[in-house]
């Protein structure tokens, strides 16, 4: 049986590959993710800047600290002039070319025009304040590296500004190993403060932006999710006259805490389509080979991550740990809206605070899924479904993921279903296991889902099960209560696992193997499209797969 963290390194490998052809051209359709054919998706598997795999260097993963302007940065080698800075002890009337000469201020570094090749490194151990906005462009063969050079990273310090980092109109950037911080008076309603901003206002397609190895903390934006969006990191697509995107985005091993209110965001103004007939713009334009991948993001004010507008956006191996901390709206830790195909798999999501949830069917979606995702301790459930505002979603399906202790009360569950309906929807070969939990299922809408071949636990006196919509097959109840029906071939009693309630992380949850005796054992259906490997990696049976996430042998057998 293959591990998550055995597939995550081979995954990774396949990354790295994907990284350096997606630099030369467009992406190859179809990348297969961990047994999973993601249509269009340019990069897969676990992407760590710094790591190097197959002889290949990853994108992003070297830092260059040397006064060389011929340095390997970002996995390209550096062809244009490299500027250094240093915020203590440099001067602006300097060169600015060598560590000698290192200019003092941001402002100094935003005079300059900068060409494809350029690198712009700031001194290690340093705090720059102010705004650092470079003007001028990259590629992505010769993109312009942002950095720091010598002993560990320069911080740059927005103070309250509307963001620390600001890439306006330009393209082709890879940024890395540096501390960007933006704190200020409290802000207003509305009023935007960004750790890292990259808006493209009426400029067309924007291409190539990598952000590695950065570390973005205590960004004290006001609650707004958009427009004006607020938080660590936040790509946005705006204006009004010229249909405007981007393409080839890497969020890569980065750290977010401690920001409000979005960890990582990407929104856009040109949202408009049939699926979202009175969204914003008038047209749609999609966000191009988007990879969310390898990033840890606690502390955060509103959501965790979300993604507008993609196109077939990868969303991988992320932590997301405390949401909702400081909102007052409904939020969710990872998440797509309007966009199509959108996958989100091995991501460990947890303690969001209620009525916040893991994850999150949303408008304007087609083919959304999230697989082998952790979503513990959440105090708003696992999963709602809500395509909301006019909006229509299809296709969306929740499969191989496991749930533990999280929360559904008041009007929430575990899963929560409370708007319009989704049209060939699944959820399958899931395992809940959630016996703190009042709410196991509350539908209230119109949401039809196809509930086949999981594994639903509840609290000793009885979780309330109210879905009079959805239906049900295959699946096995334990400590359930208030259904009139379970479906079909449904099992009622103890599901059997080895150690429920005992995983701390993605890759510790073997507790939800199941024991010999099982119930769930080799009593499930056939579901046509499934994938090919469960969470665990373990092959999906041809013929009579399990019941649950797991899909080996029993336990100890």
């Amino acid at each position: 049986m293959r591990k998550p963290s055995r597939i995550r390194a081979i995954a990774g490998m396949l990354a790295t590959i994907g990284l350096v052809l997606a630099a030369a051209g467009p992406a190859s359709a179809g990348a297969t993710v961990a047994g999973t054919t993601v249509a269009g998706a340019a990069t897969a598997g676990a992407t760590v800047a710094g790591t190097t795999a197959a002889g290949t260097t990853v994108a992003g993963a070297t830092g260059a600290t040397g006064a060389d302007s011929a340095t390997a940065e970002a996995g390209f080698w550096t062809i244009g002039t490299t500027y250094y800075v240093d915020c203590s002890a440099g001067n602006d009337a300097a060169a600015g070319t060598s560590t000698g000469t290192a200019w003092r201020t941001l402002a100094r570094v935003n005079s300059v025009v900068l060409q494809p090749g350029d690198a712009v490194r700031l001194r290690g151990g340093t705090t720059c304040a102010g705004t650092l906005a470079p003007q001028g462009s990259g590629n992505a063969i010769w993109p312009v590296t942002l950095n720091s050079y010598g002993s560990g990273q320069a911080h740059i310090d927005g103070q309250g500004a509307t963001a620390a980092i600001f890439l306006h109109n330009v393209q082709g950037y890879a940024l890395s190993n540096l501390e960007v911080s933006n704190t200020g008076p409290a802000p207003t309603t509305g009023q935007q403060r960004v750790g890292v901003y990259v808006l493209l206002t009426d400029y067309g397609t924007g291409s190539y932006y990598q952000l590695s190895g950065l570390n973005v903390h205590d960004v004290n934006g006001s609650d707004s999710r958009y427009p004006n969006p607020t938080g660590g990191i936040v790509f946005e697509a705006g204006g009004s006259t010229t249909p405007t995107g981007f393409d080839n985005i890497r969020i890569l091993d980065n750290t977010v805490t401690h920001v409000d209110r979005t960890g990582i965001a990407l929104v856009s103004s040109w949202q408009r389509r049939a699926l979202n007939p009175t969204g914003p713009g008038t047209m749609f334009v999609p966000l191009t080979r988007v990879l969310i991948c390898s990033n840890t993001v606690t502390n955060i004010g509103g959501d965790g991550i979300l993604v507008f507008n993609g196109a077939s956006p990868v969303v991988q191996y992320n932590v997301i740990n405390g949401f909702n901390e400081r909102s007052s709206d409904y939020n969710v830790g990872a998440y797509p809206w309007n966009s199509d195909n959108a996958v989100f798999q091995y991501n460990d999501v947890s303690h969001g605070v209620s009525p916040a949830m893991a994850f999150d069917f949303e408008g304007g979606n087609s083919g959304a899924v999230y697989q082998y995702n952790f979503s513990h301790d959440n105090g708003g459930g696992a999963l709602f479904s809500c395509p909301s505002q006019g909006t229509a979603s299809t296709g969306s399906i929740f499969r191989y993921n496991i749930s533990q202790n999280d929360v559904g009360s008041g009007g929430l569950g575990v899963i929560t279903m409370p708007c319009g309906d989704e049209p060939n929807s699944q959820i399958y070969n899931n395992t809940f296991y959630d016996p703190t939990s009042p709410n196991m299922v509350l539908t209230t809408g119109a949401s039809t889902f196809a509930f086949t071949n999981n594994i639903f636990v509840g609290q000793p006196s009885g979780s309330v099960f109210n879905d009079p919509v959805s239906t049900y097959s295959y699946n096995v109840f334990q400590n359930i209560s208030g259904a009139t029906s379970f479906g079909a071939h449904a099992t009622q009693g103890t599901a059997m696992f080895v150690a429920p309630g005992t995983a701390t992380s993605l890759n510790t949850a073997t507790g939800y193997q199941l024991a010999t005796g099982s119930p769930a054992l080799a009593t499930g259906a056939v579901v046509a499209g499934n994938a090919t490997t469960d969470y665990f990696g373990d092959p999906i049976p041809v013929f009579s797969p399990n019941i649950g996430a797991y899909q080996g042998a029993a336990a100890g057998s």
